[in-house]
């Protein structure tokens, strides 16, 4: 099954919704193509900035993310997410040695130069749920799209395969439109 994965590489939500897809991955027939959403250009054309960037700091990672995504592709693209997480001090240029990466492509976080990337690859992830969300969008090929889910621990093994399961069943169910849940753990 082939699945885009839609993400900003700052949000801390979708990062463990990542991690979620690739634990699912492993115990499931799925193919993750990982793409790019930008919260800086899904916001730009409103007033107030829901994230809070005044100062258009999630341009940044985007831009790094995008350069990697333009040069070198998806995998890529996956390998400078994790490593920007996992070394948690978001050194464009440590990142990038640390996925294999020419440390040269940090420079891309001070040019714009990918700004319409970024914007085509929101809109297009956009496009498949709808202008009211965010990050991240999912979507099989040939098959239901989705926002999140949202979650604050990411299952692992079995349960990340059963997760799965459940939202492309909820997803898939024509009408459906949204499942919010409460804090507390069944």
């Amino acid at each position: 099954m082939q699945v885009s994965f839609w993400f900003d590489p700052t949000c801390p939500y979708t990062w463990l919704t990542s991690r979620w897809l690739v634990e699912a991955a492993a115990v499931r027939p799925i193919s993750i193509t990982w793409r790019l959403l930008s919260l800086s250009a899904l916001n730009e054309h409103l007033d107030v900035d829901p994230e809070g960037d005044t100062e258009g700091h999630l341009w940044l990672p985007a831009r790094v993310c995008a350069a990697v995504e333009l040069a070198h592709g998806s995998e890529a693209l996956r390998r400078i997410y994790e490593r920007l997480h996992e070394l948690d001090d978001w050194d464009w240029a440590k990142a990038l040695e640390a996925a294999g990466l020419p440390a040269a492509l940090a420079a891309a976080a001070d040019s714009a130069e990918f700004d319409d990337h970024l914007r085509a690859s929101t809109a297009e992830g956009v496009a498949k749920v709808g202008s009211h969300v965010g990050t991240p969008i999912i979507a099989v090929e040939n098959g239901p799209a989705w926002f999140g889910p949202v979650i604050s621990q990411a299952p692992a093994g079995e349960a990340a395969g059963a997760l799965w399961d459940a939202t492309v069943v909820v997803a898939g169910t024509p009408g459906f439109h949204e499942l919010k849940g409460g804090p507390h753990a069944l």
